[in-house]
C-alpha cells in the first residue's frame, strides 16, 4: 500500500520554526544592518553580540543563576513527587481522587496570582534574593504536574511486583532505588523535561524574588532592554543562548522522553 506524503505537516513545522530562524539570523546581525530593512541572512555575520555576553559577567551569570535554580527545582520536584505519586497509586483513603484532581487547580494558576504572598513570605524569611526562594515557589506549579504524570506510570507498574519485592526482603528504599525506579525512568525523564522548562521559562516570579545576586537572564534581558532599548541584535543573541539548555537537554534524553511520552511503548 502506498502512503500519501502529506505537506501540511512539513509546513507546520517550518512556520513554527521561522520565529527561531529569525532570532538566529538578527543575532548574527548589526543594529546597522537590522535597522537598514529586512534581509534573510547577514550581509556580513558577525559573533561579536556573543562574545559580549560571555565575555561579561553582568550577561552570563544570568544563565548561571537561571540555570542554579531550575535544577534546583527539578530535583525539589521529582523527589516529592515520587513518594506522593506512589501512594496515590497503590492507596485508597478519603477525599484521595478530590485531592488529585484538586492538584489541577494549582496547576493552572497564573504565576501573577501568587507574586504578592510570595515576595511578601520569602521577605519575612530572608530568602529573597536566593536560588531556594525561586525554586520553592516553582515547585508550587511543578509539583502537582510532576505527581500527575508520575502517578499514570507507577499504576502501569503490577502490584504484584511490590508484593514480589517484600517477599524479597526488599526494604521501601530498596524497592524504590532497585525496582520502581527503573521501571518508571522514562516517567521521570518526561517528568524532569516539564519541569525544567516550565522553571526555566518562567520569568514573572522569577524576577520579582531576585534582585542582583540570583538575577536571572530574563531580568537582565529586561533591564537591559530598557536601557539599550536599540540593541536588539545583543538581546537576540541572548535568545538565542537561552534555547541551548533545552536544545540539549532534549538531546540527551530524547530515548527517555520518546519512551515517555508514548507511556513506555517505544524502545
Amino acid at each position: 500500500m502506498r502512503h500519501r506524503f502529506s505537506l501540511a505537516p512539513l509546513i507546520y513545522v517550518t512556520l513554527l520554526m521561522v520565529p527561531v530562524y529569525w532570532l538566529i539570523v538578527m543575532s548574527l546581525k548589526t543594529n546597522a544592518e537590522i535597522k537598514s530593512g529586512i534581509t534573510l541572512l547577514p550581509r556580513e555575520p558577525t559573533i561579536a553580540n556573543f562574545r559580549m555576553i560571555l565575555g561579561d559577567p553582568d550577561w552570563y551569570m544570568g544563565y548561571v543563576n537561571a540555570l542554579a535554580y531550575v535544577l534546583i527545582n527539578v530535583a525539589i520536584s521529582v523527589t516529592v513527587a515520587i513518594p506522593a505519586a506512589y501512594a496515590f497509586s497503590r492507596y485508597r483513603f478519603a477525599g484521595d481522587r478530590l485531592l488529585f484532581f484538586g492538584f489541577l487547580m494549582f496547576r493552572m494558576m497564573a504565576p501573577a496570582i501568587l507574586l504578592v504572598p510570595f515576595v511578601q513570605i520569602f521577605s519575612d524569611l530572608g530568602l529573597i534574593d536566593t536560588y531556594i526562594a525561586v525554586a520553592i515557589a516553582h515547585c508550587f506549579f511543578n509539583v502537582p504536574l510532576a505527581i500527575w504524570i508520575l502517578e499514570g506510570f507507577i499504576s502501569a507498574v503490577p502490584r504484584e511486583m511490590d508484593e514480589s519485592a517484600r517477599i524479597d526482603g526488599y526494604g521501601t528504599w530498596g524497592f524504590f532505588h532497585r525496582i520502581l525506579l527503573p521501571q518508571i525512568a522514562p516517567g521521570i525523564a518526561v517528568t524532569a523535561f516539564f519541569c525544567f522548562m516550565f522553571s526555566w521559562v518562567e520569568f514573572l516570579l522569577a524576577n520579582a524574588l531576585t534582585t542582583i545576586d540570583a538575577k536571572p537572564i530574563g531580568g537582565i534581558m529586561t533591564r537591559a532592554g530598557g536601557v539599550l532599548a536599540a540593541d536588539i541584535s545583543l538581546l537576540a543573541a541572548a535568545s538565542v543562548i537561552g534555547l541551548i539548555p533545552g536544545v540539549v537537554l532534549i538531546f540527551f534524553m530524547k530515548n527517555h522522553l520518546a519512551r515517555g511520552f508514548s507511556m513506555g511503548r517505544v524502545t
